[in-house]
């Protein structure tokens, strides 16, 4: 009987932990901001601060679908592409574990070249 009473006082904090876990990463894209425009053929820097969390090893920066390279600077700055074409671009900051992984923390902002 009380291990019946015990199950769900167990479930319920493992979630409750979980929860407060996810809380903990953070991702800040400081600039560019979302749907700026920039100028076609330039050199920009994505400017972030990222708190990967739990099971979080590291971060890529994603430019239209292509993963740049792997960062463990919680704080800096990434040189961005130079883009070719006019129109909009995806840029997306996921934190990752060792395995490269996703671990659900995630932040995207669109550029738009000129």
């Amino acid at each position: 009987m009380k291990v019946a009473r015990i199950l769900p006082l167990v479930a319920a904090f493992s979630l409750q932990a979980a929860v407060a876990s996810a809380e903990n990463a953070r991702i800040n894209i400081v600039s560019p901001a979302d749907n700026e425009r920039v100028e076609r053929g330039e050199e920009y820097q994505l400017v972030y601060e990222v708190t990967p969390g739990p099971g979080g090893d590291h971060f890529h920066v994603w430019v239209d679908g292509q993963r740049g390279p792997g960062i463990h600077d919680a704080k800096g700055a990434y040189t961005l592409p130079k883009f070719s074409t006019v129109g909009e671009h995806d840029d997306t900051i996921k934190v990752v574990d060792k395995g490269h992984i996703p671990t659900g923390p995630q932040k995207s902002i669109k550029l738009n070249a000129q």
